[in-house]
């Protein structure tokens, strides 16, 4: 008995490629797709550091919208994602940061007796891990930028320490937290 294959002459042999082209044109397909959606549209984000406790814990996993803020400016108290801008206080800016919007160009943020004010209103903030152990003289958001904050305010590199942000540094807005699993999991709330 032979283990012999034998092959019909008349039948040509096709290359791999061809042998296997549509599953290579559907995977190409899916990874433009999905290339396409993370550039343009929501991208994963992983949460590496403790400044932004207790909304966001380390080791969370959240969506950013990225495509929103072309047609609608983030609100104050927003959760945005951002490259932030050029500082000595700032090792490494091309590392993303994650902070709340406080105040938008024209508001006057200051930090005073363990309250951050907002045009010379203290802002109620139940999201905070603790109340600000630091003073901050009162400084005005110019045009075009954002003052950002982490909700572990002591804990933060934040404007407070670098200044104001950008508004062209902004890579999206935090929407949905999809790990861990749990009672955490869903939509990223944000206090007004």
């Amino acid at each position: 008995m032979s283990t012999e294959i034998k092959l019909d002459p008349q039948v040509p042999i096709k290359p791999w490629w061809q042998q296997h082209g549509e599953t290579i044109r559907i995977f190409v397909i899916a990874l433009a797709i999905a290339l396409f959606l993370r550039t343009f549209i929501v991208e994963p984000r992983f949460i590496p550091s403790g400044s932004m406790e207790p909304t966001l814990q380390v080791g969370d996993r959240i969506l950013v919208d990225k495509i929103s803020q072309h047609w609608q400016e983030p609100q104050r108290s927003d959760i945005l994602i951002f490259y932030p801008p050029k500082s000595p206080a700032i090792e490494d800016n091309t590392k993303a940061y994650i902070k709340r919007l406080i105040g938008i160009e024209g508001d006057r943020i200051a930090v005073r007796g363990g309250k951050v004010y907002r045009n010379d209103e203290p802002l109620d903030e139940p999201y905070i891990a603790e109340a600000p152990k630091y003073m901050m003289r009162p400084v005005t958001v110019p045009k075009g930028h954002y003052w950002m904050m982490g909700d572990n305010r002591n804990h933060s590199n934040d404007s407070h320490i670098w200044g104001f942000l950008p508004k062209e540094n902004v890579i999206g807005k935090a929407t949905i937290r999809f790990f861990p699993f749990g009672d955490r999991l869903g939509a990223i709330t944000t206090s007004k």
